[in-house]
C-alpha cells in the first residue's frame, strides 16, 4: 500500500512522533511528581498535612484532580503517539520494523492502560490498587526512558539517511 503523501511533507511527519514522545515524557514526569505529592499529602496528619497543603499549593482534592487530568493527557499522548509512530513508519517504509523499540512501545501503552484502569478501585480507597498503580507506573517510566534512548538512535539513523539522500 502506497499512500499519496507529498514528498515535502514526509520529513515533517517523520519527526512528529519523536517530538510528541519527548513532550509526553515531560507530562509523564509531571504526573509522577503530582502523584507523589498526592500520596505524601494523603498519608500526612495534622500540622504536617497543613504545611504540605501550603507547600503544594492546594488541597488533596486539587492535587488529585491535577494528577488525574495530567494522567489522562499522558494516556492520550502515549496511545496517539504510538499509533502515529507506527503509521508514519508504515507510510514511509511500507512495513513496520518489529524489534525492541516497537515491542517496548506497545508494552508502555499496555502498562499505561492497566494503570489507568485501576482508577475506579483507587477512588474506592483500595490500597492494593494504589500500590499496583505506583508499581506499574514505575515500570512504565523505566520502559519509556529506555524507549527514548532507542528512539534517539532511530532518529540519528533517519537523519543520516536523509543527509546521504540529499
Amino acid at each position: 500500500m502506497n499512500l499519496p503523501i507529498p514528498e515535502s511533507l514526509r520529513p515533517v511527519l517523520t519527526f512528529v512522533h519523536p517530538t510528541l514522545m519527548w513532550v509526553t515524557l515531560g507530562v509523564m514526569l509531571y504526573a509522577g511528581y503530582l502523584g507523589m505529592q498526592v500520596r505524601k499529602l494523603r498519608l500526612a496528619k495534622g500540622e504536617e498535612k497543613k504545611a504540605l497543603q501550603e507547600e503544594a499549593g492546594g488541597t488533596l482534592k486539587t492535587l488529585k484532580d491535577k494528577h488525574f487530568v495530567t494522567g489522562s493527557l499522558l494516556l492520550i499522548g502515549l496511545v496517539m503517539g504510538s499509533i502515529g509512530g507506527m503509521a508514519v513508519t508504515y507510510i514511509n517504509n511500507n512495513k513496520l520494523f518489529v524489534g525492541p523499540h516497537l515491542l517496548v512501545g506497545l508494552s508502555v501503552v499496555a502498562l499505561a492502560t492497566l494503570s489507568a484502569g485501576l482508577v475506579p478501585w483507587m477512588q474506592k480507597g483500595k490500597e492494593w490498587a494504589r500500590l499496583t498503580h505506583i508499581s506499574l507506573n514505575t515500570l512504565l517510566v523505566s520502559f519509556f526512558l529506555w524507549q527514548a534512548a532507542t528512539g534517539v538512535q532511530i532518529v540519528q539513523r533517519i537523519l543520516e539517511s536523509m543527509s546521504k539522500a540529499s
